[in-house]
């Protein structure tokens, strides 16, 4: 199994975590003036980049959402860091 870094909570197991959405998306607004393909594109769209991505995880445990860079292709961790304005 494997573990991913709570910037608050320190190192856990996967299964305490769940995937938030790509860090940097932007959601379409005003949401109703969207189109259907637009957000059809926002919710199943992703970029997908081989190499570093950075993702938004919530840690269920405690409850915090946070920013973690891994790997797409080998998917190590590489960084993990909390949102601005939440104090470690």
């Amino acid at each position: 199994m494997q573990q991913f870094p709570c910037p608050f909570c320190g190192l856990r197991d996967e299964t305490e975590f769940h995937f938030g959405a790509e860090a940097g998306k932007h959601r379409p607004e005003p949401a109703p003036d969207v189109s259907d393909a637009d957000w059809a594109d926002y919710l199943y769209g992703t970029d997908a980049p081989k190499g570093a991505a950075r993702e938004v995880w919530v840690h269920l445990t405690c409850g915090e959402f946070f920013v973690m860079t891994r790997d797409t292709v080998t998917r190590a961790v590489l960084g993990a860091d909390a949102l601005p304005g939440r104090n470690i």
